[in-house]
């Protein structure tokens, strides 16, 4: 693979988060990633987990020269974030590749904002369903992993962006673990950049929300934990419920499980589930919410 000249466009993310902030029992406080440049007036896309309800961001370039920076937006479905440089990065912006041509076997480079990279292969292109109420219909997973993924740049071999890196998850494969990274696909930008950019946030109603933290065990969706406060919390929820029914379907997995609840209408649609709890069936009704409302909100500068 050729050395991508783009690479000196990754730079280190740091973020402060206030200490009463909604996330930050379960992300922390101080949060530090990377960020690609993708206009050549400073702004930054990066994994939006970095920056939810950041008061402060710094950038750092790779010559070590540090940049205040603002939190600009974060999309909860395709988990992109953005931030602008308050000062001339001076680095120009990477060109976007097409993460849909990209295939199996191809061989990529996953850098991070200090300078570090390790040269990968994608091992799979596939559905991802996170646990906190995340689906990607075809994330992008490469081996061998980057130690420091969060918001880590992935290049092809044109040296073209093809995604941001969120995390670093096991792979079984005949007997064998190995560490893989899932990568964020570039191709969610583009169609929603200039909302983010002008409004902070993407033009459709958002997603119903229980605040459920789920597993998928043989099938089947265990709670593994509930957000306190949340829709799922007040309903009656618990960890170890299983979650069998969504209205009058039953629930095939943790993916069909959120096509379900977002098929359910818009945020704050009362959402009845089936749940088995310590083998015995009841009905709950989540009353489902808005996952920004309880967010500190970016301003948008």
């Amino acid at each position: 693979m050729t050395i991508n000249p783009h690479l000196r466009s990754v730079v280190a993310v740091r973020a402060t988060v206030p200490d009463d902030a909604f996330t930050a029992s379960a992300l922390g406080t101080r949060r530090e990633g990377s960020g690609v440049v993708i206009r050549d007036n400073g702004l930054v896309l990066t994994i939006g987990y970095l920056i939810t309800e950041a008061e402060e961001v710094w950038l750092t370039d790779h010559s070590g020269r540090v940049v205040p920076a603002h939190a600009l937006a974060y999309d909860q479905e395709s988990g992109f974030g953005l931030v602008q440089a308050l000062a001339p990065l001076g680095l120009p912006a990477v060109t976007l590749g097409d993460a849909a041509k990209a295939k199996v076997g191809d061989a990529v480079v996953l850098t991070d904002g200090v300078g570090q990279s390790v040269q990968s292969r994608i091992v799979t292109k596939q559905e991802f369903a996170g646990y906190w109420e995340y689906l990607l219909d075809e994330a992008i997973f490469i081996a061998p992993a980057h130690p420091s993924w969060g918001g880590a740049a992935l290049f092809g071999e044109d040296g073209k962006l093809l995604g941001i890196g969120s995390l670093r998850l096991q792979m079984s494969r005949n007997g064998d673990v190995a560490d893989i990274n899932m990568v964020v696909p570039i191709n969610l930008l583009p169609p929603i950049l200039d909302d983010l950019l002008t409004r902070g946030q993407v033009a459709r109603p958002p997603r119903p929300w229980l605040g459920a933290l789920s597993a998928e065990s043989d099938g089947k969706v265990v709670v593994m934990s509930v957000t306190e406060g949340g829709p799922a919390a007040k309903a009656g929820l618990r960890q170890g419920d299983v979650i069998s029914d969504v209205r009058d379907g039953e629930v095939d997995g943790l993916a069909d499980f959120y096509r379900k609840l977002w098929d359910s209408g818009p945020a704050g649609a009362e959402i009845p589930m089936r749940v088995v709890r310590d083998g015995r069936e009841t009905w709950l009704r989540v009353k489902s919410a808005d996952r920004a409302s309880f967010l500190r909100k970016p301003h948008l500068q």
